[in-house]
C-alpha cells in the first residue's frame, strides 16, 4: 500500500507539471500580420467594387447635402442682424425642411449599401475561415488548445461583425464627414480653415499615441482570453481526472490566475479610453476658440458677415460628432483588427494535402508497431507499443488513469501521429490514407458527444446523407434509442440541441453510436464511449454499444471493467506500456495488474450505496 500511494503521488505531481508546462508551450494557431490582414481585406473587397462605388457614392452625396444646413443658418442670422422682414425666412426654413429630408434618406440608403458590403465580405472570410478550420489537423488544434479554436470562432467573429455592422458604416461616415466640412470651411474663408486645423496636431498626437499603446494591447487581450477559454475548458472537461489527482486547488488556481490576466488587461484598456477622451477634449476646446476668434477679427474688418462667421462656428461645432466618433471607433476598429488578423492567419493556412493514389485497407485488421509518443520532448506517455488486432477482434484497452490509454486510441484513429512507430490499417500505413478513405475506414468516439441543432433525422444523416427514414429507425432500434426517439413530440422531425429537446447523456451517447451504425465503418474505436451514462443506465448503453461494434474491428477504451470482461481480449497498460494481455479469465487467473484491478472494481461496485 506504501508503494501505490508514492506511485499515484509520482503521477500526481508528474501529471501537474507536465499539463501545466503543456500549457505554457502550446503552438496556437498562427495570427496574420497587419500587412498581411489588410491585403486579405483588399482581396475580399475586389469582386465587390460596384457595390463599394455606389455605397461610397450615395454616403458622399448625403453629407454633401447635410453641409447645406450651416450657410443657411447663418443666412438667417444675417436677416436678424440687419432687420428683415420676417418673410425673407421662409425660403430658408423650407430649405432645411428639404435637406432634413432628403439627407435622411440618402444617409439610410448609404448605411445600407456599407452594411450590404461589410457582411457580404465577412459572410466570405467566415466561409473561408470554417473551411480551413474544419479541415485542421486535428492534431494542431489539439496542440494549440480548443480554447484557441474556440475564442476566434466566437469573440473574434462577434467582434468583427459588431465592426461592420456598426462601427464600419459610422467611420465611414464621420470621415466624409470631416473632410468635406472642412472643405466647405475652406469655401467660407481660408483663414477659417487656418484656424479650424489648429486641433489637429493635437488630434493626430492622440490618435498616435492611441494607436501605439491600443494595437499590443488589445491582442495580448485576445490572447489572454483565448488562454483563459483554454484553461476552462481544461479543468472542466477534465473534472473526472482533476478530482482523481487530487488537482482541484491546482486547477481553481490557473483559472484564477487567467481570470485574473484578462481583468487586469481589460482595466489597463478602460484607463487607456478615459485618457484618450479626456485629450480629444483639449482638441476641441482649442479649435472651437480658434475659429470663434478668427471669426471675430474678420467681422471686425468687414472681411465676412456675421452670419458666415456663424456658419464657420457651426461647421466647426459639427465636426466635434463625426471627429469624436471617428476617434472613438479606433477602439472598436483596434479590437476587430486583432480579431480579424487572428481569423485571416487561420484562413490563409494551406488547404489539407490530398494524396492522389490513396492506399486502400485490404481488411479491418489493425496493426500497432514500435509505437512511441510524447506531447512534450522529454517526456513519453507511450514507449515501443506493439499489437495487432484481427478483423472483426474486439479489443478492451484497460489501465489506470494516465496510463497512455487514449492517447493509443487516438493515434489508432489517425488523430494524433506518433512520435515513432508505423500505425496500419488492413496493411496499409496510415499516412498513405487520404482523409475520405480513413473516414470511410475507421470512426472514434468519446465519452465528449455533441448534438448538432436541428431535426433528429439531420443529426443522424451526418454519418448517411442518404439514408431513409426506415434506415434511421433501423439504427436507432440497433443501440436501444427507438424507445425514447418514438416518443419525442415530432418523431424524427423533432428539433434536438441547442434551442430544441434537451437529450440525457445517456440518449446523446446513443446518438452518436447510432451515427456509428449509420456510417457502418470497419473499424471502430471508442474512447469511455460510455463514462457518461451513470452507474443506472451504464449496462443498458454498455449493450448498445456491443451491438453497434458487432461485425466491427473494435478497440474500445473501458471505463467499466464488465465491459471489457465481454470483449474478445482485453489489453492492459501502465505507464505507456502494454503490460498483459489476454482473455478476461485467462488474465484474472494469472493474478496480475487486470486481477487487481478487477478485484477493486468488484470491491468498489459491491460496496456501492
Amino acid at each position: 500500500m506504501k508503494h501505490e500511494r508514492t506511485t499515484a503521488e509520482h503521477d500526481r505531481t508528474t501529471a501537474d507539471h507536465d499539463h501545466t508546462a503543456a500549457e505554457d508551450e502550446r503552438a496556437l494557431l498562427p495570427t496574420a500580420s497587419a500587412r498581411r490582414t489588410r491585403a486579405a481585406v483588399r482581396e475580399l473587397l475586389r469582386p465587390h467594387r460596384p457595390l463599394a462605388l455606389a455605397a461610397l457614392v450615395t454616403t458622399v452625396a448625403a453629407t454633401a447635402v447635410g453641409l447645406v444646413v450651416q450657410p443657411v443658418l447663418g443666412h438667417i442670422v444675417d436677416v436678424v442682424t440687419e432687420a428683415r422682414p420676417v418673410g425673407a425666412i421662409t425660403m430658408p426654413v423650407i430649405l432645411l425642411a428639404a435637406v432634413a429630408v432628403v439627407q435622411g434618406a440618402a444617409t439610410g440608403l448609404g448605411l445600407s449599401l456599407v452594411s450590404r458590403l461589410g457582411e457580404t465580405v465577412l459572410a466570405r472570410l467566415r466561409e473561408r475561415f470554417v473551411d480551413r478550420a474544419l479541415n485542421l489537423p486535428l492534431e494542431q488544434v489539439e496542440g494549440a488548445g480548443s480554447g484557441d479554436l474556440t475564442a476566434r470562432v466566437t469573440g473574434d467573429v462577434s467582434l468583427i461583425a459588431d465592426a461592420v455592422r456598426n462601427a464600419l458604416p459610422e467611420l465611414t461616415r464621420s470621415v466624409l464627414a470631416i473632410v468635406l466640412t472642412l472643405g466647405a470651411l475652406a469655401l467660407l474663408d481660408w483663414r477659417f480653415l487656418l484656424a479650424a486645423l489648429l486641433a489637429v496636431p493635437v488630434q493626430a498626437h492622440t490618435a498616435r499615441w492611441y494607436i501605439r499603446n491600443a494595437a499590443p494591447l488589445y491582442a495580448e487581450q485576445r490572447i489572454a482570453y483565448g488562454a483563459q477559454q483554454q484553461q476552462l475548458l481544461d479543468s472542466i472537461g477534465g473534472a473526472r481526472t482533476v478530482r482523481a489527482f487530487r488537482l482541484e486547488k491546482e486547477h481553481t488556481e490557473q483559472v484564477t490566475a487567467r481570470s485574473s490576466s484578462v481583468v487586469a488587461l481589460t482595466m489597463r484598456g478602460v484607463r487607456l479610453v478615459l485618457r484618450f477622451y479626456s485629450r480629444l477634449h483639449l482638441a476641441e476646446f482649442t479649435g472651437l476658440a480658434a475659429v470663434l476668434v478668427a471669426g471675430f477679427l474678420l467681422v471686425r474688418a468687414d472681411a465676412v458677415s456675421i452670419g458666415t462667421a456663424t456658419a464657420a462656428a457651426l461647421y466647426f461645432h459639427s465636426l466635434f460628432t463625426p471627429v469624436n466618433s471617428a476617434l472613438m471607433l479606433i477602439d472598436d476598429a483596434q479590437s476587430a483588427t486583432a480579431g480579424l488578423a487572428r481569423l485571416v492567419g487561420v484562413a490563409d493556412l494551406p488547404p489539407a494535402v490530398r494524396v492522389e493514389r490513396p492506399a486502400v485497407p485490404r481488411d479491418a485488421s489493425i496493426g500497432l508497431s514500435g509505437i512511441g509518443h510524447a506531447y512534450r520532448p522529454g517526456h513519453p506517455v507511450l514507449h515501443g507499443v506493439d499489437l495487432t488486432i484481427e478483423p472483426r477482434e474486439r479489443i478492451a484497452l484497460v489501465g489506470a488513469s494516465g496510463a497512455g490509454k487514449t492517447t493509443l486510441a487516438k493515434i489508432t484513429a489517425g488523430i494524433h501521429r506518433p512520435s515513432e512507430g508505423t500505425v496500419r490499417i488492413g496493411g496499409a500505413e496510415l499516412d498513405s490514407l487520404d482523409k475520405a478513405a480513413l473516414h470511410r475506414t475507421v470512426a472514434l468516439i468519446t465519452q465528449d458527444v455533441h448534438v448538432f441543432a436541428g431535426p433528429l433525422a439531420d443529426d443522424l444523416r451526418l454519418a448517411r446523407p442518404n439514408a431513409t427514414d426506415a434506415e434511421l429507425r433501423e439504427a436507432l432500434d440497433r443501440v436501444s434509442a427507438l424507445s425514447w426517439a418514438g416518443l419525442l413530440p415530432d418523431g424524427l422531425a423533432t428539433v434536438v440541441g441547442e434551442g430544441g429537446h434537451r437529450l440525457t447523456s445517456a440518449q446523446s451517447q446513443q446518438l452518436a453510436l447510432a451515427r456509428l451504425v449509420l456510417a457502418d465503418p470497419p473499424v471502430a474505436i471508442l474512447d469511455e464511449a460510455t463514462a457518461e451514462a451513470g452507474s443506472a443506465g451504464a449496462r443498458a448503453l454498455e449493450k448498445a454499444a456491443a451491438r453497434a461494434v458487432d461485425g466491427r474491428t473494435a478497440l474500445i477504451v473501458a471505463h467499466r471493467l464488465t465491459q471489457a470482461a465481454s470483449a474478445d481480449r482485453i489489453v492492459v497498460m501502465d505507464a505507456g506500456r502494454i503490460v498483459e494481455s489476454g482473455t478476461h479469465d485467462e488474465l484474472r487467473a494469472a493474478d496480475g495488474r487486470y486481477a487487481a484491478l478487477w478485484e477493486a472494481w468488484s470491491y468498489s461496485r459491491d460496496t456501492a450505496p
